[in-house]
């Protein structure tokens, strides 16, 4: 798997504005990645953004976990999500929720950002609503330790995707 752009050869700025949404609204992981280097090929790159996060301790983890929209939530319904967001979200079916569906999501959502102090975060590129409703219910009950190692590895799932989504 090749980039359509070799990352190595943008400007800072051109690197940012097309990476920078790889983690949501997070641009910061990015930006430190092209400050300590950018490595050649989608993996190489895919390990060192996520070294940067495991690197940069639980305050900036947090932030980033923080930075994700609820799924099936307001901004959603608002037109407010990042294209990419909008995208994922649509994909698997969240647009189309029946009333009862957005009801459900709408609580889990509050439920689980008062346990956890974040959103939650599930990488639902080729998931439907119905599992992805499934999935929650089952998060929900987990303590706040497996939710925040669940919820990073599901925002590198995402940044993966996306990233891949970059390439030829």
């Amino acid at each position: 798997m090749q980039f359509k752009n070799d990352p190595t050869q943008l400007s800072k700025s051109t690197f940012i504005s097309q990476f920078g949404g790889v983690y949501e609204h997070s641009a910061w992981v990015t930006e430190k990645a092209y400050d300590d280097g950018l490595p050649k090929g989608v993996e190489p790159l895919v390990a060192s953004l996520r070294a940067i996060i495991e690197g940069a301790g639980e305050v900036p983890q947090l932030v980033l976990l923080r930075a994700h929209p609820d799924l099936a939530g307001k901004l959603a319904t608002t037109g407010e999500l990042t294209k990419e967001s909008t995208s994922e979200q649509a994909g698997a079916g969240l647009d189309e929720c029946t009333p009862e569906e957005f009801a459900e999501f709408t609580q889990l959502n509050d439920t689980y950002k008062e346990k956890f102090g974040f959103p939650y975060i599930l990488a639902v590129k080729g998931r439907h609503r119905v599992e992805i409703l499934d999935n929650f219910r089952s998060r929900v009950d987990n303590t706040i330790a497996q939710e925040f190692c669940e919820a990073l590895d599901q925002v590198h799932q995402i940044a993966r995707l996306r990233l891949e989504a970059l390439t030829i």
